[in-house]
């Protein structure tokens, strides 16, 4: 009797065991989904404002055709986060576009005419929407990251993740430069 007891008592240890490991999966696997879901919305965000650049830099063309360096880098740095395959690449990326960006707009102050161009102003809305939604992306992207990595790093359920190869995800991080945000404004004085 004192055997079938034993027997009983393990089994049941055995049993809360497997679903306790089955449990802290099930949170880690939970809390990459939201990872990845959240790193859609940036990426969602991210190809909105890709594709409103060739319309913005077609515009400014019109006005400024002389400045086709100014031009050129904000194609290559859209070019660039079209590529970009990780956040982290897409955060350069991004960052390399945020600067491409100040420049053109820098350019734009030169050209009263092109300030005035409601195609022009319509882009800016555009823009300036769209530069708002990918900072809330970027927010709940890093919170999601946040959660998902302290999963990953604190005890108990970093036992699970390292058997499981639950890797930490990176952070969408600005650099210091493009930390600043676009200006989008040309109301003339």
């Amino acid at each position: 009797m004192t055997g079938l007891i034993v027997l009983v008592v393990v089994i049941v240890i055995a049993l809360v065991l497997v679903f306790w490991v089955i449990g802290l999966y099930n949170g880690l696997a939970r809390a990459r989904i939201r990872v990845k879901e959240s790193w859609s919305g940036i990426d969602v965000q991210l190809k909105r404002r890709s594709s409103l650049i060739p319309n913005l830099v077609e515009t400014v063309k019109g006005y400024a055709a002389h400045e086709k360096e100014v031009l050129e880098n904000v194609t290559r740095a859209r070019a660039m986060l079209d590529r970009a395959q990780t956040p982290g690449q897409a955060a350069q990326a991004d960052n390399m576009l945020t600067g491409a960006l100040r420049s053109l707009f820098a350019v734009v102050e030169a050209y009263p005419d092109l300030k005035a161009n409601q195609n022009f102003l319509e882009l800016q809305r555009e823009l300036t929407d769209t530069e708002d939604k990918i900072a809330y992306a970027r927010q709940f992207y890093n919170a999601n990251v946040r959660v998902y990595n302290e999963k990953v790093a604190t005890i108990p359920s970093s036992i699970i993740a390292g058997m499981f190869n639950f890797e930490p995800a990176e952070f969408y991080e600005a650099e210091e430069a493009a930390r600043e945000d676009v200006r989008v404004s040309f109301v003339s004085n």
